[in-house]
């Protein structure tokens, strides 16, 4: 039996891993991973920790002052901002452990943090609008007296601190990490902080109306309002990002069109065993096996169609196993025909 082994890196190019077997059940496997990634991961994790420390401290003010005057919409938001330490932290934590490199038993490092973290984010902003929402209805029935003027100025502030920091994380201006826009986890962050200016923003306004008409109520309805306003809006990353935990294929990759490009390539006959799904930090992966029954130019079909799964689809880790037609002994699924749509 002969082996032959090819292997073809570069930073954030290609990586070509084939391997032939003479043997009467051979099968070729390649593994692909091509690149298109910007990283500054110094700058990116930076951005969490500088976030963070602003929030930690602006949320032991506001909570100071939302104790002070009793205000629900100060205390609500300094609650949320305290998630939103924590969602940081998170984030943060998962930025670093992504940064990891693999070792021979987490093959793939540390990426998968990056969808944990914003999957535990998800849940503290669900858990927080439902606590607030239940102290808000609770309030309705006895609004407290509250001076109007502290809340509007704590709360603008909130807005300034939230709108920096959320703009910190997305670049501040220049561009501190990006996968094609697809990071969960710096998503996950700039959510949260933009769900907390909502909050201030909120706050502000009901400070307002406290000052100019003596409306005490709406110091709750606004709390009320905020929280039904951050469930709403934290629903599509709690299902993106469970989603994306339990290795679904990414949004915005279509498995189907995938599979029909594998198909159309040149000796393709079927494809079979076709799975897609994130890896974290923005990658994604690919397996998949290829019936190509007459074997010509192995190696560069491979090297080419791994190219132009990256190019084409964002698919930064493609491995495909080539076989000859003979039966494949594992239970088949996700399979194409060449040329037809695959099936259900």
């Amino acid at each position: 039996m002969a082996n032959a082994h090819s292997h073809d890196h570069a930073d954030h190019g290609h990586h070509g891993h084939d391997h032939a077997h003479d043997a009467p059940a051979a099968h070729d496997h390649a593994h692909g991973s091509a690149g298109g990634h910007s990283h500054s991961h110094d700058t990116g994790t930076r951005g969490y920790a500088v976030a963070m420390l602003v929030n930690l401290a602006y949320t032991a003010l506001e909570a100071g002052y939302g104790f002070h005057t009793n205000s629900l919409a100060l205390l609500s938001d300094a609650l949320h901002n305290l998630g939103d330490v924590l969602g940081l932290g998170l984030a943060w934590a998962a930025a670093a452990l992504a940064r990891r490199q693999p070792t021979a038993h987490h093959t793939y490092g540390w990426r998968k943090a990056t969808l944990l973290a914003p999957l535990a984010n998800a849940i503290v902003l669900m858990v927080f609008s439902g606590g607030l929402a239940w102290e808000a209805i609770r309030r309705f029935s006895e609004p407290p007296s509250i001076p109007a003027l502290p809340v509007i100025v704590v709360a603008a502030i909130g807005i300034a601190v939230n709108l920096g920091a959320g703009w910190l994380l997305h670049g501040g201006g220049g561009h501190g990490h990006s996968h094609g826009g697809h990071d969960l986890n710096r998503r996950g962050a700039i959510l949260h902080l933009m769900a907390d200016a909502a909050v201030s923003l909120a706050a502000v306004i009901a400070g307002v109306g406290m000052w100019w008409l003596g409306w005490e109520w709406l110091d709750p309805a606004t709390a009320l309002l905020v929280g039904v306003v951050i469930a709403a809006g934290t629903y599509g990353l709690l299902r993106e990002s469970f989603s994306a935990a339990m290795d679904a294929v990414p949004q915005h990759i279509d498995q189907a069109a995938v599979g029909d490009f594998l198909a159309t390539q040149p000796g393709v006959s079927a494809i079979h065993h076709l799975h897609i799904w994130p890896l974290g930090a923005g990658e994604v992966a690919l397996t998949a096996h290829l019936v190509r029954p007459v074997a010509e130019h192995d190696d560069a079909f491979i090297d080419a169609t791994a190219k132009a799964l990256a190019e084409r689809f964002g698919i930064s880790h493609a491995t495909l196993q080539l076989e000859r037609g003979q039966a494949c002994t594992q239970p088949c699924h996700g399979a194409h025909a060449a040329g037809h749509a695959p099936h259900p």
